[in-house]
C-alpha cells in the first residue's frame, strides 16, 4: 500500500506539474504575441514614419543649400553655368525626395490607425497625417513657385529681384521647418506613447509567468513535504551508511523499518556492505602473504591472471642479512622469529615507500622488482635505487634495535645488508601450476641481481647495482664504479657500481674517495700497478675500511707478483654463481 501511495502521489505531482506548464506555455505564448505585435508595430511603423518625417526636414534643407548655390554659380562673373546645371538637378532631387519621405510617413501612419490588433490614438494620428499633408502642399504651392519666379531672375540677372525672392524663400523655408518640428515632436510623443504601452503589456506577461509559476512551485513543494515525510528518514540512514562506507567503516548496518522499495534497497544495501567486510578479511588477510599491490592489481585488472605472461624491462632487487647463520647460532625459535620480523619489516618499509613490488622472502633474504604496470617505465630504477639508500640508512637503527627486541646487551655480529640491482628485459606474469600461481618475474636479469648481491661479499660492499640500472636511474642517484665483472652464467663483462647516496647528499670524504677510487680504477685497467696501489691508498685514506678499495688494492697486490695474461681487458671473473 505504502509503495502504490507513494507511486500515485508522484504521478500526481508531475500530472498537475504538466499542466500548469502546460497553461504557463500557452499564456506565455499568446502574451509574447502580443507584446511582439506592439513590438513590431513600434519598431517598423511608429520608428520609420518619424523617422521619414525627420528626413522631410532635412531634404528640405538640403533642397534650400542647393539653390543658395544655384544663386551664387549664377551671379558670379562670369557665371558658372555647370554648377548651375549640377545644383539645379539636386535642387529638384531634393523636392522629389520630400515628397516620397511624406507619402512614406503618411502610408505607415495610416497602417497604424487601420490596425485594429492593437491600442493607438488615431485620432492624433489623423491630424498629424493632416499636418504632414499640408505642409508638402505648402512646398509644392509656395514654395516651389517662388522658386520658379528665382529661376528666371537667375536667368536674367536680376540680381535685386534675385536678393528679394531669396528672402522670400527663406522666411517660407523657416514656417515650413516650424511645421516640421511640431510635426516630429508629436510624432514623437506618440513613438514614447506606444512604447509605455508595449512596455506595459511585456510587464503583465511577466508578472502572469510569474504567478503561474509561483503557484506550480508551492503546489509542487506541498506535495513534495507530503510525500517525502514517509520516505525521507530511511534514505538519510542509507546515506549515513553510504558515507560510512565510502570512508572505509565496514562494521555497521541499517535498521529496515520499511517493506517498500526504500525497505528493500535498504536489506540489499546490508548485504553489500557485509560482503565487503568479508572481501576486506580476505584482502587484509592476503595482503600479508602477497604484496598488497599485486592482490589490488589481480582485483582490479583480471588480465594480471593470464598464465602467458609478458616480456618486459624491469628493475629486480635481491637483498641479504650479512652474517646471518652466526647471527642466528645461539638464538631461541621465538627470539629468531621476532629478530626476522623486525628486520624483514625493516627492509621491506622502503620498498613499499618506493612503489616497489615484494616478491618472496627467501630466509633472510627479500626479492622485490619495479616496473609496469606498478609504476611507469621511466621511474622503476630510480625508485630502486632510492629504496636500496632508505635501506642502507635504517641500518644503524636496525643494529641498535635487535639487542632491545631479544633483552640482551649485544649480539655476537653487527648486522648489515648486501643488496644487488639489476635492470633489464624479465618475463613478468602468473607463473605456476594448476593448483597454485605466483604473480612474479623470471629471467637473467633476475639471476644477475642475485649475483650482484652475492658479489657484495667479494667487494666489501653494501649494494651493487648493473649499468643498465645506472643509465636508467638518471642523475638522481650517486654511485662510483667499482669494477668490470663477469658474472656466473654470462659471457660478456658488464660495469658495476655501487649505490653512494642521493643527488647532492655526499660528504667531502665520500667525494674524495670516489675521486680517488676512480683514479686507481684507470691505473689498474692500465697495469699500472704503482700508481693503482697509491690510489687506492689514498681512497683507503678518504674512508678507512672501504671495501672495494681494499678488494682492488688486495688484487694490485696479487697481480704484481702474478701479472694477468696479455689479452687481459680489465674484467674480473669472480668464479661463483
Amino acid at each position: 500500500m505504502i509503495r502504490q501511495s507513494i507511486k500515485r502521489q508522484i504521478v500526481g505531482i508531475a500530472v498537475g506539474l504538466i499542466i500548469l506548464m502546460a497553461i504557463t506555455s500557452v499564456l506565455s505564448m499568446v502574451m509574447s504575441g502580443r507584446v511582439a505585435t506592439y513590438l513590431d508595430e513600434l519598431t517598423s511603423k511608429y520608428v520609420q514614419a518619424y523617422g521619414h518625417v525627420a528626413r522631410m526636414d532635412v531634404r528640405s534643407l538640403e533642397q534650400a543649400l542647393a539653390l543658395r548655390q544655384m544663386a551664387i554659380a549664377k551671379m558670379q562673373t562670369p557665371p558658372d553655368d555647370s554648377v548651375y546645371a549640377e545644383r539645379k538637378r539636386i535642387f529638384e532631387a531634393k523636392g522629389i525626395e520630400v515628397e516620397r519621405e511624406a507619402e512614406s510617413a503618411r502610408s505607415l501612419i495610416n497602417a497604424i490607425i487601420a490596425d485594429d490588433a492593437t491600442q493607438s490614438d488615431n485620432a492624433t494620428l489623423a491630424r498629424i497625417d493632416s499636418r504632414i499633408e499640408s505642409a508638402n502642399n505648402d512646398i509644392r504651392r509656395y514654395i516651389n513657385d517662388e522658386s520658379a519666379r528665382l529661376f528666371s531672375f537667375l536667368e536674367s540677372r536680376n540680381i535685386p529681384e534675385v536678393e528679394r525672392s531669396l528672402v522670400r524663400l527663406d522666411a517660407l523655408r523657416d514656417d515650413f521647418n516650424t511645421k516640421i518640428d511640431s510635426i516630429r515632436a508629436d510624432m514623437l510623443t506618440q513613438v514614447r506613447a506606444d512604447a509605455v504601452v508595449t512596455m506595459g503589456h511585456q510587464r503583465q506577461a511577466i508578472f502572469v509567468s510569474a504567478i503561474v509559476t509561483a503557484l506550480a512551485a508551492i503546489l509542487g513543494l506541498t506535495v513534495s513535504v507530503l510525500v517525502s515525510s514517509g520516505i525521507t528518514r530511511p534514505v538519510r540512514r542509507l546515506l549515513d551508511g553510504t558515507r560510512a562506507v565510502e570512508a572505509g567503516h565496514l562494521d555497521g548496518s541499517i535498521s529496515i523499518t520499511t517493506r517498500d522499495e526504500i525497505g528493500q534497497l535498504t536489506a540489499a544495501f546490508n548485504r553489500m556492505v557485509d560482503q565487503l567486510r568479508r572481501n576486506e578479511r580476505v584482502r587484509e588477510t592476503f595482503g600479508k602473504y602477497i604484496d598488497p599491490q599485486v592482490v589490488q592489481g589481480l582485483i582490479d585488472r583480471p588480465a594480471l591472471t593470464a598464465s602467458e605472461g609478458q616480456r618486459r624491462v624491469m628493475t629486480v632487487l635481491f637483498c641479504d642479512m650479512k652474517g646471518f647463520t652466526s647471527f642466528s647460532e645461539g638464538m631461541t625459535p621465538q627470539g629468531l622469529v621476532k629478530v626476522m620480523n623486525h628486520y624483514l619489516s625493516t627492509v621491506s618499509g622502503p620498498i613499499r615507500n618506493h612503489k616497489g613490488i615484494i616478491d618472496k622472502y627467501i630466509g633472510d633474504g627479500v626479492m622485490a622488482y619495479w616496473g609496469p604496470p606498478f609504476t611507469d617505465e621511466g621511474d622503476h630504477a630510480r625508485l630502486a635505487c632510492l629504496a636500496a639508500i632508505e635501506m642502507i640508512e635504517h641500518i644503524g637503527a636496525l643494529r641498535t634495535e635487535i639487542p632491545e627486541l631479544l633483552g640482551v646487551r649485544s649480539v655476537p655480529s653487527e648486522c648489515d645488508l648486501r643488496i644487488g640491482i639489476a635492470t633489464g628485459e624479465v618475463l613478468v606474469g602468473s607463473i605456476g601450476s594448476e593448483f597454485m600461481m605466483s604473480y612474479t618475474v623470471m629471467g637473467d636479469t633476475v639471476n644477475a641481481a642475485s649475483r650482484l648481491e652475492m658479489l657484495n661479499k667479494v667487494y666489501g660492499s653494501r649494494s651493487l647495482v648493473s649499468g643498465a640500472t645506472i643509465a636508467a636511474a638518471g642523475p638522481a642517484i650517486e654511485v662510483r664504479e667499482i669494477d668490470r665483472v663477469v658474472l656466473s652464467g654470462q659471457t660478456t663483462a658488464q660495469v658495476i657500481f655501487e649505490i653512494m647516496g642521493r643527488l647532492g647528499e655526499l660528504t667531502p670524504e665520500q667525494l674524495l674517495l670516489r675521486t680517488r677510487y676512480s683514479e686507481g680504477l684507470a691505473a689498474y685497467r692500465a697495469r699500472n700497478w704503482d700508481e693503482a696501489s697509491r690510489a687506492f691508498g689514498a681512497a683507503l685514506q678518504a674512508v678507512p675500511g672501504d671495501g672495494p678499495a681494499m678488494t682492488l688494492a688486495g688484487r694490485v697486490d696479487a697481480f704484481r707478483l702474478n701479472p694477468p695474461a696479455d689479452n687481459w681487458n680489465g674484467a674480473w671473473h669472480p668464479g661463483h654463481k
